[in-house]
């Protein structure tokens, strides 16, 4: 009798530190945000893929299908026009095939005016709002936004440009 006395009251005890543990794991947050990711002061292309990455995760709200991502390397790549007119070919048909509504395109390269020169060109034979609720971000220098959005701008997008200093 003495043995299940005292096991009630080692369980009396015991329960409010119990409930303490719990009051305390419900107070921590469930998910840890990390902080963007900044644009890669160098050419590599593992960092920018990465950060390119990042920055679409980040603009994924209301996106329903998977997103389309385009790189290009930068200019002093061996073969970088190759890597350019492949980019450039994959880009075009891609977009005149179409890009349904709720999706995401995205740009981004160390080069930015080069991938502004093949965003640009890519959209050229685009139909006038024939991407109507597609989001895009561009990724790039302050200096090649205006004219991507100008060239963006008739097909409908959602346009979005994230500069990388």
């Amino acid at each position: 009798m003495k043995t299940t006395t005292r096991l009630m009251l080692t369980a009396c005890l015991a329960l409010p530190l119990l409930a303490a543990c719990k009051k305390e794991d419900a107070a921590k947050p469930e998910a840890v945000v990390q902080a963007p990711l900044v644009a890669p002061t160098t050419n590599d292309e593992n960092a920018w893929g990465t950060y390119l990455q990042d920055v679409v995760k980040r603009n994924l709200d209301g996106v329903t299908g998977q997103p389309y991502l385009y790189f290009l390397p930068a200019e002093e790549t061996p073969d970088f026009q190759g890597y350019y007119d492949r980019l450039l070919e994959q880009a075009s048909t891609d977009l005149q095939r179409g890009i349904l509504e709720g999706n995401l395109v995205a740009y981004g390269s160390p080069s930015s005016s080069r991938m502004a020169d093949l965003v640009i060109a890519s959209f050229a034979k685009v139909q006038p709002g024939a991407m109507k609720g597609v989001k895009m971000l561009f990724l790039g220098n302050s200096a090649d936004n205006e004219r991507v959005k100008a060239a963006v701008a008739p097909a409908g997008v959602d346009y979005k440009f994230i500069e990388t200093r």
